[in-house]
């Protein structure tokens, strides 16, 4: 049983490696998603700037689609490794929540166009229960008898 676990833990975790890298690859199509969404309050405008004046000019959506890229291969790869999964699970499931508010908003939408989006939003929301389970779970009760029979 240990075998399929530690299998379907690393299939999981493909779908986060493959979408931070995605990200990654095309930089300036997630900040573009990522500006064209995200409003920065106006209480949080002078921490705002003050970052993008550290980090050399660079605005907020591109540096939040670096950071959102690093982060999902980072905890695609913690948990794959069940390294520190439970806590990685915990950060993915308040991330998937964070961006099915802001990108899969099919309540703001017609009802024929918000297909596409309430089965995104549905399909993020079985991602989350999946997450559930791995924190649930986390690293499991380990015995002294070995993991794969013989």
């Amino acid at each position: 049983m240990p075998a399929f676990f530690t299998f379907g833990r690393v299939l999981f975790a493909v779908l986060f490696i493959y979408t931070g890298a995605t990200k990654l690859f095309d930089v300036q199509n997630t900040t573009n998603a990522i500006a064209s969404k995200l409003v920065i309050p106006a209480l949080l405008t002078p921490y705002t700037e003050q970052l993008e004046t550290m980090a050399g000019g660079m605005k907020t959506p591109q540096m939040l689609a670096l950071a959102v890229g690093i982060f999902e291969i980072i905890a695609g790869l913690m948990i794959a490794v069940n390294f520190g999964a439970r806590f990685f699970a915990i950060l993915l499931i308040f991330f998937v929540l964070t961006a099915t508010f802001y990108f899969h908003d099919f309540w703001n939408q017609a009802s024929p166009e918000n297909a596409k989006t309430l089965i995104d939003a549905l399909k993020n929301l079985s991602i989350v229960g999946a997450l559930f389970m791995i924190a649930g779970y986390g690293r499991g009760p380990r015995s002294s008898e070995p993991a794969y029979d013989v």
